[in-house]
Formats: C-alpha cells, structure tokens, sequence
C-alpha cells in the first residue's frame, strides 16, 4: 500500500457532486451527530493504532461531517463537521483508494490544507467508505499530530475497520431503501384506491366548484404538495382556478397564488401551452424561473418560494373533441422526490376523469339555468292592492336541473277583489311544468271576472281538469280576499290536498287553519267542495305554501308542520318580504321545490 498522496490539487467538484453518490448518502440518513455504531468503530481506531484522533467522516459535496469521532479539538468536537477547506477526507473519495500521509506538510496536495493548523492534522491514513455499487461516500482515517510512520499492520487494521463500518453503511442504505419500497408500494395502493373511487368521489355532485375541492382534496398531500386546477371559459380564456395545499397554514397563500393566476398567465405559461395544445408538461427539476417566465404578476414567484416549488407537471382536461377545458397541476416542494413518469401517467388518468366530472358539471349548470329562467317565467308579478301587502318566493331543489311543479298566483278581480291561489303539480320535468302553465291559466280564466264562492271555482277546476283529460295530480288552494264595511279583510278559502294556510297574528301567535284536507285535484271524481272562512286584522299576515317547506323524508308532515309553527313564534314585526327570506334560509336541507305566498293586512 502506498504512502506516496497525489500531488495535485483539491478533486474537481464533479466528483464530490455525482448525484448517485450523494443520493446514497442521503439514503444514511447520518449528519453530524454521534451515531453509538459509528462512535464504536472511531473508538477501536483510537485504540488499536494509537492515535489520538480518529473519524468516521463522510463527505458531502461542500462538507465532511463525522457520525463517528474521537479526539476532536474544539470547537470542532461540537460541530462535529468542517468544511472541504478543512477535509483530507476529500481526496479519498476522489482517488476512490486509500490515502496514507506520514507527514501531510511535505506534499504539495495538502500542505496547504487548514486542517494541518486549526485541527493538528500532520499524520494521516484514510481508508475508503463504500455503498454496494463502489461508491466512495467517505473515509474511516486515524491522525496524529505528530509524524507517524504507518505500519503495514496498522493499515491492514485500519481497512478491515473500514470494511466493517462499510457495512454498517451498507445495511443503513438497505434500511432505508426498504423503508423507501414500503412507501412506494403503500403509496401506489393509495393512488389505486384513490382512481378506484374517483368517478363515484366526482360523479357524486353536480356543482363544478364540489367536484374540483374533491379532486384536490383526492390529489394532496397523496400525489403532490400542492395543485391547481384550471378552468376556461368558451373564449379559451382562464375563467377560474382553484388551489390546494397540503399545509393549512399555507391556506392564505395558495389562494392567493390561484386569484393572480386567474389574469396572470403570460404567453411563455406552461398551463397556456397545456391548455392550447392539450399534451401534458413534465419538469422532474423547476425553478422559480418558471413562474417568473409563466406570468405577468411578479407577486406569484415569492408565493411560489413559500409554497414550495421543485418540481411540477402539468395535464390537459379534454373535453369534447379533444379540446382542452382545463388543467390539473401538480407541484412538489424541493425537499419531496420529483415527479416521475408514473405520477405523469397517473395525472392523465385524473385529468380524463375530471373532464367527465367537470363536463357534467357545465351541462348541469346549463340546463340548470335554463330550467330557472323557464320556472320563474311562468310565476307572475305581484300585483299592488291597496290596504293589503304581498310577498312570495320560489326555491327550486338545488342539485335538481328539472323544472318543478311548485306554483302560486295572484291577482286583482274587476270589482277590486284578490284572488290569492298557490299549488303543486306531480312531477319535476318538463311535462309537469306545462301541466302547473294549464292549471294556473285555469284558475285565471275561470275565477277572473266571477263572483263565485270559493269552493265553486275549486270544484269548476276539477271538473275541468277531467272534462280536458289533463293527465295530472295536483294540490291546490284558492282563496277570494275582499274589503269589508270596516275595513278590514274577510278571506274565504278552499284546499284541494294542500297543507294547510297559516295565521300568524299581529301579536306573535300563530295558528294552522286547516287540518281537514279534502282530495287532490285529479284524482278521484269532482266532488262537491267546501270552504272556510276568517277574517285579517290589521298586521295579520296569511302564509300560503308548499309541502317543500314542511317535508323531509326523516319526518312527517305534521312533525314538519309543527316546526314551521315553531319558527314562525315572534315573527309578527318583521317585514313580509324578509318574514319570507327567512323561511327559504331556514330550509337548509329541503328535498322539494318551495313556492310561498304571504299576505298581510295593512
């Protein structure tokens, strides 16, 4: 074994930076701090050659540091690491082979080494400290400092050690790659789940704005740090981008990052590219040059520093035709392992899931709103009566795009009467919305202009809905309002199956004012109707409504009945129209449409 060192210069930083070698160094998991393995073996160098100071020192790409140390002056004994400035060790990685120096101030590769100063280093032997593969990550070495001929005894000593702490390393290294399979392995079972139980996770709501938090919710922390996903409008253009991340705490940030992202995509942005040409972008290793390049707001590139931004991918949402409607990003944090092309392969797979989700999400939403503009198109105007003060409100279910059957009318007679009527057609589609246009047109042409009692014009209706051979069930209640010779109000009214009218006075009581419900329009033979009568003080106010506000499948009517009695204790003083607002916002959880009528007496 040679005692003759390179005379050369410090090895060339290519060296000391080869990325397998130091991926398996990190793979240790050592630094500068005892290891009682690694202590051990520095121990029996002490001893067995003699020497005041022996190392386990593993060498990084800008320092050494020793897990295994003996002899140490301060203050490196607390440090526990130098920098290369300091490090004989070096050149033993770079030769890959033993270095041996019986005084390291006669050879020109060292004798200008700090170490010979600040640490006494003169004498020196450093073995190398391999992985399986032959990589050199550092060196077990005995120093003294005085010159020291080194035995061949001594460094046979020496190497066995070092083969020996070799193998310590080793078994480290297969430690955590171990630990590193069982993760991966875990965590592909985890993305399989997750794809399992994509399509139900994003099939289970109708709202784009649910299904995309899903989504994100699905992909961090499981596949990324954080994400965004982005949706265009039918000009192409960014309508909206949502964000997620895995720290709560950088909850503020991310959405931060999503609001400028919105109107902050430069031409150079990789989601424009993604979104024109609908090919996915991968970057195992991004900088923040990225951002800055991708966008026209300078703020997004120290939020993208604080969230984290080592690595990111970028998949299309195609929709119809192949046309991009969005994309899904993924980022990781410098300090996660960078994406690879499995996680490429398994974001495509949840931007081609996604766009299902998202296209039925817009088809929803379209058909939605024109149901909406439909429904409330056929709900009239309110008229103006003196002495009387009207309010109504209609609520379609939420997560239904079919137009209801929910329907309520009023409207002034010649002689200056009101005739209030409020119902419920069968059904949620299309044909039960031209059924409720027919019967309120009914009650228009049959009561506008007659003087008939109530119960008359209910009983004509349900004639005329059987002589007509309309094929429907309906509830309904009519009602005829009329000033009397004091001034105050006397309402007549009749119920066809339709929950019954509420009183509520203007001193806080309120009463329900029919129990007795007589049979649905339609669906027996016409029968004979009959009616009832009361009169309206000034401030009482009369609630027509239906069944949507009392139903609920955990309940029955007259249990949901008795709560909106409850609710509406004390509601006396309040304006109507926000006596009304009140009861919609009340009806978190309703399953039915909810059409209200309300009249007060002034």
């Amino acid at each position: 074994m040679t005692e003759h060192p390179p005379d050369r210069p410090a090895p060339p930083p290519s060296t000391l930076t080869d990325p397998e070698r130091l991926r398996a160094l990190a793979e240790t998991h050592l630094d500068a701090v005892p290891d009682e393995a690694f202590e051990r073996f520095a121990r029996l160098v002490s001893t067995l050659l003699e020497v005041p100071v022996a190392l386990v020192s593993l060498v990084s790409e800008d320092r050494q540091f020793f897990p295994g140390a003996v002899g140490l002056p301060d203050p490196w004994a607390g440090r526990r690491e130098t920098p290369l400035s300091h490090s004989f060790c070096q050149h033993v990685v770079d030769l890959q082979a033993p270095m041996v120096l019986p005084d390291a101030r006669l050879h020109a590769g060292t004798r200008h080494n700090r170490a010979i100063e600040e640490l006494g280093v003169i004498a020196y032997a450093g073995m190398p400290l391999t992985d399986l593969e032959g990589r050199v990550l550092g060196s077990l070495c005995a120093i003294d400092s005085q010159p020291r001929a080194w035995t061949a005894e001594q460094l046979r000593t020496l190497a066995d050690l070092a083969a020996a702490c070799s193998s310590e390393l080793r078994l480290r290294i297969a430690v955590d790659s171990a630990d590193q399979a069982r993760r991966r392995a875990e965590e592909a079972h985890d993305r399989l789940a997750m794809l399992a139980g994509m399509s139900e996770m994003l099939g289970g709501t109708l709202d784009v704005g649910t299904a995309v938090e899903r989504l994100g919710r699905a992909m961090v922390p499981l596949l990324a740090d954080w994400c965004l996903v982005t949706l265009v409008d039918p000009a192409r253009r960014p309508r909206r981008v949502w964000a997620r991340h895995r720290d709560p705490g950088h909850a503020g940030d991310v959405a931060r990052f999503a609001e400028l992202l919105a109107t902050g995509l430069g031409p150079e942005s990789i989601i424009r590219s993604v979104l024109r040409t609908g090919r996915p972008v991968l970057h195992r290793a991004a900088t923040l040059a990225d951002v800055e390049r991708g966008t026209t707001e300078p703020e997004l590139v120290p939020l993208a520093a604080r969230l984290g931004f080592g690595s990111h991918l970028s998949v299309p949402i195609a929709g119809a035709g192949g046309r991009a409607i969005g994309c899904v990003t993924l980022v990781n944090a410098p300090d996660r392992r960078p994406f690879d092309e499995g996680d490429l392969y398994t974001a495509l797979d949840i931007g081609r899931r996604a766009d299902q989700a998202v296209g039925n999400s817009r088809m929803y939403g379209e058909q939605r709103h024109v149901a909406d503009v439909l429904q409330h198109s056929m709900l009239p105007t309110l008229p103006v009566v003196p002495g009387m003060e009207l309010a109504a409100r209609y609520l379609p279910v939420a997560d239904r795009v079919e137009v209801g059957g929910d329907w309520y009318d009023a409207f002034v007679q010649p002689d200056g009467e009101l005739i209030a009527a409020i119902g419920d057609v069968a059904g949620h589609d299309i044909e039960a919305a031209a059924t409720m246009g027919q019967l309120r047109n009914l009650v228009r042409g049959d009561a506008y202009g007659r003087t008939d009692p109530v119960e008359e014009l209910m009983t004509h209706l349900d004639r005329a809905i059987h002589g007509l051979a309309i094929p429907t069930v309906a509830t309904a209640t009519l009602a005829r309002v009329r000033r009397t010779e004091h001034g105050g109000l006397r309402v007549s009214w009749c119920s066809a199956g339709h929950p019954a009218p509420l009183l509520i006075h203007a001193d806080g009581r309120v009463a329900v004012l029919d129990r007795a419900r007589e049979p649905l329009l339609g669906l027996t033979r016409p029968t004979r109707r009959t009616s009832r009568e009361l009169n309206l003080a000034p401030g009482d106010t009369l609630l027509l409504h239906t069944d949507g506000l009392i139903e609920r499948r955990d309940r029955t009517l007259d249990e949901g009945q008795a709560e909106l009695v409850d609710r509406l204790a004390g509601s006396a003083a309040l304006p109507l129209a926000e006596l009304c607002d009140r009861l919609l916002a009340g009806a978190h959880r309703w399953e039915d449409d909810i059409a209200l009528l309300a009249l007060r007496a002034g």
